[in-house]
């Protein structure tokens, strides 16, 4: 699918396609005659009916597992909002590439594809305290890119990213889309001290200011206040959604790219689980906003998919208690008393 004008967007999250819902009655089916207390593994079953809803199979499976982890820079990143230099994007992706990160190893043991793309790297966003920080044209471009990374025939993706002052801009998503002051959603990234707080939050508020007019419009906000690595997240779990594939949400930054598409369909998220609560101070907050109960809360906070790489293992709990359990008939074992 290619989405050529805004208008294209709005349009799909305005008739959404739906999971299967006799593919998931099946799976709770199942889930009841297992040998448990039906409800005991709680959140496992959940997932192992959440996996049924959206491949269309009473019997899920995960045997092809994608990690998309988008980098992109930020022109906000001059205003001194980060612990660490834009540079520090492309030095990571090429760390990404020499399988030395803590996302190359948790993809390993998860079992899972990591595709790592890099939007632009040498051409930052514009600072979006005196500028738009994209066109209409780079945020439908920075869709397209990540709707194309997602394969069609994936049981299962998990989005992330990578990008020096995206959590800046993330908060600036949320304090555009969903209210409230910089003070609510700007936390400390990187690592920030206090002088570098304030200077997030002031370019936060600055930009409130000039982009006020934009708040009622999500995707022009988007494209505003936004970034291109958020924009692809965005694009991806539209094309996991074209192609009813479940998707894990890594942490805030992941999350705050998607409130655009919340807005446009409360239901647009249907597909996704928040795989994890990070340690950023506003993620939680934004969670609830949402209607997201994180599977975990590790007090992780570093991105690139890590969190929801970790899941992918819960996950596989799920849906290997799902399909290997025997039944209570199976295992000749007295089944609750009616």
């Amino acid at each position: 699918m290619q989405f050529d004008s805004l208008d294209d967007i709005r349009a799909f999250c305005r008739e959404l396609p739906d999971g299967d819902a006799g593919a998931a009655d099946a799976a709770a089916r199942r889930q009841q005659v297992l040998t448990k207390p039906p409800g005991s593994l709680g959140r496992l079953e959940e997932l192992a009916v959440w996996l049924a809803r959206w491949q269309g199979r009473a019997m899920p499976r995960l045997e092809r597992v994608t990690i998309a982890v988008f980098a992109g820079n930020h022109g906000v990143a001059a205003r001194g909002v980060s612990a660490y230099p834009p540079a520090v994007t492309g030095q990571m992706v090429a760390n990404f590439a020499r399988g030395g990160a803590a996302i190359n190893q948790i993809a390993g043991v998860a079992g899972a594809d990591l595709r790592v793309v890099n939007i632009e790297l040498d051409r930052p966003t514009r600072d979006f305290t005196v500028a738009p920080a994209m066109d209409a044209d780079e945020f439908l471009n920075a869709v397209d890119i990540g709707y194309r990374t997602v394969p069609p025939d994936s049981d299962l993706v998990a989005v992330g990213e990578m990008g020096i002052a995206n959590t800046t801009t993330a908060a600036m998503l949320c304090a555009a889309l969903l209210g409230g002051d910089a003070g609510r959603w700007a936390g400390r990234g990187t690592g920030v001290d206090d002088a570098g707080l304030a200077r997030k939050r002031a370019a936060i508020e600055t930009a409130l200011d000039v982009h006020r007019a934009l708040s009622g419009d999500p995707l022009r906000a988007a494209a505003a206040l936004g970034g291109r690595e958020l924009a692809a997240i965005a694009g991806a779990v539209l094309a996991a959604r074209q192609h009813k594939i479940p998707v894990l949400i890594d942490g805030f930054v992941a999350t705050a790219a998607l409130v655009p598409l919340a807005r446009l369909n409360a239901g647009a998220l249907d597909h996704c689980r928040a795989a994890h609560v990070s340690a950023e101070s506003a993620h939680r907050a934004l969670l609830g906003e949402l209607g997201l109960v994180p599977l975990l809360d590790l007090g992780m906070r570093l991105g690139e998919a890590s969190g929801a790489g970790v899941t992918i293992l819960l996950v596989r709990a799920a849906l290997a208690c799902h399909a290997g359990m025997a039944t209570f008939t199976e295992a000749g074992v007295s089944g609750a008393e009616p």
